[in-house]
């Protein structure tokens, strides 16, 4: 006689499993080993009454104490219906572990669906993602019929019991030993049938229309954001509950500032007698201009920081700031006396040594040395 499996070896769990992992288990090996699945595959079936044995055991507190104390022995499993006597048919369990995966409700009812969810991709430029603002959008949608208010039936009638599952939304199928609880083919669970469709719907109890939706965005939102409208999805089939809409957000680059985060960044083309001299430049801000002073002998990549200049993210309180990079601009476009007064410049820098440019020289230094190195 074959050695009876450990109930944990044939559901494929550890022994402290919890009961979660227990029953997600039991639902993949159930559904896997079934007899509807493999018609005439008797090693099917026997692993599938192995699979709901174990179950039936590990899933009940008591009956699996005994058998981690006793094993085998601390359950009945002689008796009639597997272990610990379980009398109830197949589709009494079936319906306590996959009710949930196939509708849900009490057996019997009628079933619900609830309506999909939706997504929305709403492009928006810079200046409104981090004011706020308010946005209507329209979306395609399944909403329930006005006509019949959504029961597929025409207006003056009503669905009729199902002649099939007599309003139950199920059937019993039996194969062999099983006797299994399945949807109702004909009805698809609800437990009626429209015998006088809609004209509206054709009996669907939904139309698509493209429906118009007003999005309120909060100020400091940024790319990858996504704002949810509970409830304004696709509704649901049967009168279930209506599916969320998902806006996601895309914010169009800016000409003049790059965010990142809280925080803006911006280049500042300066002058090269600004940046020798010193000076002011009037810069743009999200808010107005303002005023930057830039101090004499101004580098090229300077970063200038404006506090509180950036955005005020959704996420903090705090207000991010505004980052300038000087980018000294080369002169163009020179008249024939603009390069002779620029020549003569260059020859009196020249003559007062290294002073005027120190890191040119220390690099040309740098150089020298590299190349010295190489000869030796």
């Amino acid at each position: 006689m074959a050695t009876k499996r450990e109930y944990y070896e044939v559901l494929g769990v550890p022994r402290n499993a919890a009961e979660a992992e227990i029953k997600k288990a039991y639902r993949r090996l159930a559904m896997k080993h079934h007899p509807d699945r493999n018609p005439d595959d008797k090693q099917a079936e026997d692993q599938f009454k192995e699979v709901q044995e174990a179950y039936n055991v590990l899933s009940d507190e008591r009956k699996r104490s005994a058998y981690d104390q006793f094993g085998h022995a601390g359950v009945n499993t002689s008796a009639a219906g597997g272990a610990g006597g379980f009398s109830g048919g197949f589709g009494d369990i079936f319906d306590s572990v996959f009710g949930d995966i196939f509708g849900g409700g009490a057996r019997g009812g009628k079933r619900v669906y609830r309506g999909a969810d939706l997504r929305y991709d709403l492009e928006m430029n810079l200046e409104e993602a981090v004011a706020g603002t308010t946005v209507k959008i329209r979306v395609p949608n399944l909403i329930s019929c006005e006509s019949c208010g959504g029961s597929g039936a025409r207006k003056g009638s009503s669905p009729v019991t199902c002649p099939t599952c007599n309003g139950l939304g199920q059937v019993r199928m039996s194969q062999g030993f099983f006797s299994v609880q399945q949807t109702c083919p004909q009805c698809r669970g609800q437990g009626r049938t429209i015998k006088d469709p809609c004209p509206t719907c054709h009996g669907k109890g939904r139309v698509r229309e493209n429906k118009t939706i007003s999005v309120k965005v909060p100020p400091g939102v940024d790319s990858g954001d996504r704002i949810r409208l509970t409830g304004e999805g696709e509704a649901g089939e049967s009168g279930g509950p209506p599916g969320d809409l998902y806006v996601h957000v895309a914010v169009r680059d800016h000409p003049i500032f790059t965010r990142d985060g809280a925080d803006l960044h911006c280049d500042i083309p300066v002058s090269f007698v600004t940046a020798t001299l010193g000076g002011e430049l009037e810069i743009p801000t999200l808010e107005g201009r303002v005023k930057l002073h830039i101090p004499p002998e101004t580098q090229s990549g300077k970063l200038f920081r404006l506090r509180g200049k950036g955005v005020r993210s959704v996420r903090t309180s705090s207000k991010g700031d505004l980052l300038c990079q000087v980018v000294i601009e080369t002169p163009v476009n020179l008249t024939r006396r603009q390069k002779e007064l620029l020549a003569e410049f260059d020859t009196s820098m020249q003559s007062d040594g290294k002073k005027h440019s120190p890191l040119e020289h220390s690099w040309l230094d740098g150089v020298k040395k590299f190349f010295d190195g190489i000869k030796g």
